[in-house]
């Protein structure tokens, strides 16, 4: 089964967690499964300190037994372990279907080593399958959603029941599908280019490695 996987993959890359680290606690539902097996370890006697990247895996992770630092008094991590909705052969991601792809990518960029883990759906020839979060200052809404559209996206508010969803830092996220996409950094950089936009979750430089679980199997991939 799929979760049996999504479980599978995140213990494999909880055992790259090594005592005296600083990690960082990914979001989403396979992230949960490597906190579930970090705090495990954790309760056997591992010491490490940790940040979340969401209120909810902040949460979990102090129900594991994880020891968390607030992310805004530390510069640099070991590793941080992460899910992901896409992975392409080049370990390009999207990701933030959580929504928490901007704490996320902050996260990342301060760590030496992001490993992302994930089921064998989650793999792609191509990405783009999956619409493209990205987040948005409320104040900029319309503007924005324009924006997008002259990118050539399809941008859906993401709503919890009739409300907009909000991140963690009260910003509205528009899912925007592009189709497969032919140059992903470009899309990146046409992206962060548009005022409004704070964050989004095209993932192309950060994760350094995959543990992948296809059938009770884990493989891992370095970044080529």
């Amino acid at each position: 089964m799929i979760d049996d996987d999504k479980r599978l993959a995140a213990e494999a890359a909880a055992a790259e967690v090594e005592a005296g680290m600083l990690v960082g606690l990914g979001t989403g539902s396979t992230a949960a499964h490597a906190i579930a097996a970090i705090g495990a370890r954790v309760r056997e006697g591992l010491s490490i300190d940790a940040v979340a990247t969401s209120i909810a895996s902040a949460k979990l992770a102090r129900q594991h037994g994880i020891e968390l630092l607030d992310f805004e008094d530390v510069a640099a991590l070991d590793l941080v372990i992460d899910g992901a909705d896409e992975l392409d052969p080049q370990l390009r991601a999207i990701k933030g279907a959580g929504g928490a792809m901007l704490r996320e990518k902050i996260v990342a960029a301060a760590a030496k080593r992001m490993v992302v883990v994930a089921d064998g759906s989650k793999r792609v020839a191509r990405l783009g399958t999956a619409a493209v979060p990205v987040e948005v200052l409320p104040f900029a809404r319309s503007f924005v959603a324009v924006a997008l559209r002259g990118l050539g996206g399809e941008p859906v508010l993401r709503r919890r029941g009739s409300d907009p969803y909000l991140t963690d830092q009260d910003n509205i996220v528009f899912d925007c599908a592009f189709g497969l996409l032919d140059a992903p950094e470009a899309l990146a950089a046409a992206l962060a280019a548009i005022p409004g936009v704070l964050g989004h979750g095209l993932f192309l430089r950060e994760v350094d490695a995959a543990y992948i679980a296809v059938d009770g199997r884990v493989e891992r991939v370095e970044r080529p």
